[in-house]
């Protein structure tokens, strides 16, 4: 029964991520405590942080065919933010597992807010990370990077929604270069956070496996179903957005009813 609550929350996840482009990973963990029963907060963000790399990487791919991945752009925010991640996970295993997921449901209402806000697509295509433009982005991706990796390790997540705007401020790149270009720090992030909590035991390696096969399965049927409404993404993307907000609000309850009643 565990391995098929995982498959089909994994399978959820990856639907989610591959019909509407982002904002789908952050479910991982509230479905993992409250779907598929992992007890541990702790677990169940280290092992949701491993099916997130795998994804991320997996669609990386996809994206560098297309040409909308800026390398060096984001070889050098994913290096600043991997400090970031470290930092946050060694002081998010130190957290109460009951305030942990209280905080991340707290997460989860900002998020879905920010997926209802529809994100502008302006920018400039052509921006590279170059000897001339160094001195100009250079610290704007170290800092952004290293601010956006402690909140992605400190909640085990992704962080993609973070990193897509903080890419678009540091270095003026349009919107689908942000989008193919962050994968990188997700799959940076994840994989560090992962790790992190691999060496403290805090992973369910056959719960993240199955969750990762899952994943793979459901982001082809949303591959297919993203085909079919290109039209009406804006669309599912609030309907997403208000979903996440609801998935919060009940995980913060929850955390809030158990602590009142300890």
């Amino acid at each position: 029964m565990t391995d098929l609550l995982s498959s089909l929350s994994g399978a959820l996840v990856g639907f989610i991520l591959a019909l509407v482009g982002g904002g789908g990973s952050v479910l991982a963990v509230p479905l993992l405590v409250y779907g598929v029963g992992v007890s541990s907060a702790h677990v169940a963000i280290g092992t949701s942080a491993l099916a997130v790399s795998a994804s991320a990487l997996a669609n990386l791919i996809g994206h560098a065919r297309g040409g909308t991945v800026k390398w060096r752009c984001g070889l050098i925010f994913a290096a600043a933010g991997v400090a970031g991640v470290l930092i946050g996970a060694t002081v998010a295993k130190q957290v109460d597992g009951q305030t942990l997921l209280g905080l991340f449901g707290a997460l989860m209402i900002v998020v879905g807010v920010l997926m209802v806000l529809k994100r502008k697509a302006q920018g400039d295509a052509t921006v590279r990370f170059t000897r001339a433009s160094a001195p100009t982005l250079l610290p704007w991706l170290v800092g952004l990077g290293l601010a956006t990796g402690l909140l992605s390790g400190f909640f085990g997540i992704g962080g993609g929604f973070l990193i897509v705007p903080a890419l678009t401020l540091a270095t003026g790149m349009t919107l689908p270069f942000a989008i193919g270009t962050s994968l990188i720090g997700v799959s940076a992030f994840g994989a560090a956070t992962a790790a992190s909590y691999a060496l403290s035991g805090l992973v369910d390696w056959r719960i993240a496996l199955v969750f990762i096969v899952g994943g793979i399965v459901g982001g082809l049927g949303g591959m297919a179903l993203g085909r079919l409404l290109a039209s009406r993404k804006g669309v599912l993307g609030a309907l997403l957005g208000g979903l996440v907000v609801a998935v919060g609000s009940y995980v913060v309850a929850r955390s809030l009813g158990l602590a009142a009643g300890a």
